[in-house]
């Protein structure tokens, strides 16, 4: 057996996150299916880079699986390609070290929100859509706060199984992109769950002027989700770049 990489990027639209589950549809399950397809001696599972929640996208996704010794890369890709549903599209896949781990070898993640503050009838499905006026100026001021190692149990989802809630943010910024559309993008070793949507749901408050920068500090110390503001829908949000 050899040990591979597969780099894929996926709409979640139609799916309950990345990982397994027992009754709804997952990313994983798809291409777990196709692998094992290819395989016909025995079930092929994969590790990937990381969690993506239901109805999050994935720009560039990295994950790991033992297979066969595969001849042909390149035909490899596109035999998968086919097989799997339009939704998710395979880049390449390459032989790496046995012991290459998608999750634990990543060195950062980065993750991109995208907004829109005009109504759009083609985009929506992508962008969130703010009908308020938003300070971009100040909401860059309350997305500096994240930067550091410090503990994000104010912006992670209830009752999760990590060790801990320590996360090193090295960088986090929102990009105006033209007059009606900017993106916010942060970047860090690991994130816990709903972490994102609940850092761009409190910055947005920023933006209106519902709460101060300030505020922000204070949230993070608390170490209370109920402090934090709701969580930015999940169908704007792309795990964007994965590096080793």
């Amino acid at each position: 057996m050899k040990r591979y990489t597969l780099q894929l990027s996926y709409n979640g639209k139609h799916y309950f996150g990345w990982q397994r589950q027992p009754r709804e549809i997952s990313v994983q399950e798809i291409i777990e299916t196709a692998l094992t397809k290819l395989n016909h001696t025995h079930p092929v599972g994969v590790v990937g880079c990381g969690r993506t929640d239901t109805g999050v996208h994935a720009a560039d996704y990295i994950l790991h699986f033992d297979f066969t010794e595969i001849d042909n890369l390149e035909q490899f890709v596109q035999r998968l390609n086919r097989m799997l549903p339009r939704d998710i599209v395979i880049f390449e896949t390459k032989e790496v070290a046995a012991d290459f781990h998608a999750r634990f070898d990543a060195k950062s993640r980065t993750y991109r929100y995208f907004i829109q503050t005009t109504k759009d009838c083609f985009n929506y499905e992508q962008r969130h859509y703010v009908h308020v006026p938003l300070d971009v100026a100040k909401m860059n001021e309350g997305a500096k706060l994240f930067i550091g190692k410090q503990d994000f149990t104010s912006f992670s989802k209830l009752h999760t199984d990590v060790k801990t809630n320590m996360c090193d943010v090295t960088s986090a910024k929102w990009v105006q992109t033209s007059e009606h559309e900017l993106y916010f993008e942060i970047t860090a070793d690991r994130f816990l769950r709903n972490m994102v949507r609940a850092i761009v749901g409190t910055l947005l408050e920023v933006g209106i002027g519902k709460i101060q920068v300030a505020d922000i500090a204070t949230i993070l110390e608390q170490k209370d989700r109920g402090k934090a503001s709701s969580s930015a829908p999940g169908h704007a949000l792309f795990l964007w770049e994965v590096k080793y």
